[in-house]
């Protein structure tokens, strides 16, 4: 593991959520939080990191990841330097969660949040432990994922996860 995987530890990013007020996330809207609030409400499943095809309006999923996605961890592995690394890396702010068609997750925290709904009860910020994702399945971990720098079509790679 290099040095940076051991900076983005998924457990680390949970202890350093618990320093936060608690259960921020039930009385803020996401336009008032803070940038610490923000990125304590990713779970860390590493399902934004796949490529996605819009198809007649409608985006489809596939199982071709960035190929900066490690995928034990399902972080980023350049995520400070994420949109030097990958010009088409997308920033998950407020636009991107509202954007239509949805290309986030229907699992993704902040569409959920967005849209009314509480978070899971799986999720790290409820649970405590990163662990949590992985156990309750929600994350890329143990997928058959490709790195897209080994596809060229990826209508040949749409995959249909309930998840997503």
């Amino acid at each position: 593991m290099n040095e940076l995987q051991e900076e983005y530890n998924p457990q680390q990013r949970v202890d350093e959520a618990k320093k936060l007020e608690p259960e921020f996330w039930k009385h803020k809207k996401l336009e008032d939080l803070s940038k610490a609030e923000w990125e304590a409400l990713c779970d860390g499943c590493g399902k934004c990191c796949l490529n996605k095809i819009e198809i007649k309006g409608k985006v489809s999923f596939t199982r071709v990841r960035c190929r900066f996605l490690d995928c034990q961890s399902c972080l980023c592995k350049v995520y400070e330097n994420r949109f030097e690394a990958m010009n088409d890396c997308r920033d998950i702010d407020l636009a991107a969660v509202r954007e239509q068609p949805r290309w986030l997750p229907k699992t993704c925290a902040y569409w959920l949040l967005d849209n009314g709904y509480d978070l899971p009860n799986w999720h790290p910020l409820i649970t405590g432990q990163a662990q949590s994702v992985v156990d309750a399945g929600m994350s890329l971990q143990n997928r058959e994922l490709i790195s897209e720098t080994k596809v060229d079509d990826y209508e040949n790679y749409i995959v249909d996860w309930q998840d997503l």
